[in-house]
């Protein structure tokens, strides 16, 4: 037995609770399978999300109905099963409108729908390796805003510091969460101010406080004020961070309405974002003011594919490369994300020795278009042989070693893919 911080004897079977949800594959179910559809692009390596190779789950926070509430899940697909097990921890009763936002968060992970499958299966059509290696699922993150912001990340830097980047943002937005950073709010426009209820609740508790030392204590009172339905889902996570050891704990990807609350120096100071903190603020606020229609993509909203360019590129931040990959993350997969990895790659693996920048352009549409329009799925999958090949799965990498996997090298330093 062990015992809580109020001396309460809890038993084994309490602090290992869980609830069981089950995603039904569908359409999908003959040619799904979670290793290959989580372990195949760098966002399954960033922060929040966690890749276990021993048990081939994949762990990781999701947001409940409320948008604010998070709970860690664990998905897993048992051997011959035609569903996912998605089991939320810590609570043994989920709300069925917070089990449907969370099994819509797994499903657009793993692209679990009709529309991906068909897509999936027409790429293997035209592409018979990747019928072979059953590949064609990109893994993305729960939410559009989300996959922009890791876009960002990737931009010009090397891999391993866009992982730091992503684990910092996590521990912002628990700090966040639990009221632990004292906000300075950006002036808008329009004399509005981005405060959630969580953030609102957090500033006024650190105004009241005097006490230094008051991390673990804030963490299990801010648990008691979660609703009822996750309360002991909450508490139970906090208990397990707080056990495990003594670094930052990490909690969910922020959401645009936690970051547009905060100014440009908050992000740089505690996530170390350099130039990209003024565009993942403009991002964000730019959702929440609903000036962009980017979260429509993917959701049966048909526009054309320059429009998406042109909405895209309108975000201070994103150029060629970052607009390239958010496409790949909504399902438009005829453009190639160009940037240094590129011009090794068309060196190296298709013999495009005098290939550059100038030229790089043509050399992917003269190289890819006999794929048309899954150009992007194409490329994608000579670099994922080109890493297993050179690092073994990656699925069986160990997180310690994911800012190795990549190709490219300036001046000493290893530039993300």
């Amino acid at each position: 037995m062990e015992q809580n911080d109020k001396g309460r004897e809890v038993d084994e079977e309490e602090t290992m609770a869980y609830c069981l949800l089950h995603l039904p594959l569908g359409e999908c179910k003959a040619t799904f399978n979670l290793e290959k559809a989580v372990c195949n692009h760098g966002f399954f390596m960033m922060a929040p999300n966690l890749w276990i190779p021993s048990t081939k789950t994949l762990q990781r926070p999701l947001r409940l109905a409320d948008s604010t509430t998070s709970v860690t899940v664990s998905i897993s697909h048992p051997h011959n099963h035609t569903c996912l097990h998605v089991r939320v921890q810590g609570t043994r009763h989920v709300p069925s409108a917070d089990q449907q936002v969370i099994l819509e968060q797994v499903a657009r992970m793993l692209r679990i729908s009709e529309k991906d499958e068909r897509n999936m299966r027409a790429f293997q059509r035209v592409h018979s390796r990747a019928k072979e290696k059953g590949f064609g699922r990109v893994f993305r993150s729960p939410t559009l805003f989300e996959d922009c912001v890791k876009c960002i990340l990737l931009c010009n830097c090397t891999l391993m510091r866009a992982l730091n980047m992503a684990r910092d943002l996590c521990k912002l937005q628990s700090e966040l969460t639990v009221g632990l950073i004292s906000h300075i709010l950006e002036p808008q426009p329009n004399g509005e101010e981005f405060i959630s209820n969580t953030m609102r609740k957090g500033l006024k508790r650190k105004q009241c406080t005097k006490k230094k030392n008051v991390k673990t204590k804030m963490r299990r009172k801010e648990a008691t004020n979660i609703p009822s339905k996750v309360n002991k889902c909450v508490e139970a996570n906090l208990n397990l961070q707080m056990s495990e050891s003594n670094a930052p704990q990490l909690g969910n990807f922020p959401s645009s309405k936690e970051l547009a609350a905060l100014n440009e120096e908050i992000l740089k100071n505690h996530c170390k974002l350099g130039y990209r903190a003024r565009s993942i603020l403009e991002l964000a606020r730019k959702f929440e003011r609903g000036n962009l229609e980017l979260d429509k993509f993917g959701k049966g909203f048909d526009m054309a594919y320059e429009k998406v360019y042109e909405k895209l590129m309108k975000i201070k931040g994103f150029g060629p490369f970052a607009c390239a990959n958010v496409k790949m993350c909504t399902g438009f997969y005829q453009e190639v994300p160009v940037d240094s990895e590129t011009l090794r790659h068309m060196r190296e693996m298709h013999g495009r020795e005098s290939c550059n920048k100038g030229t790089i352009g043509n050399d992917v549409r003269e190289i890819y278009e006999k794929y048309a329009p899954f150009q992007c799925l194409a490329y994608w999958l000579e670099l994922w042989e080109y890493y297993e090949n050179k690092f073994g799965k990656l699925s069986e990498l160990p997180n310690s070693e994911y800012h190795t996997v990549t190709g490219s090298f300036k001046n000493g330093k290893m530039i993300c893919p």
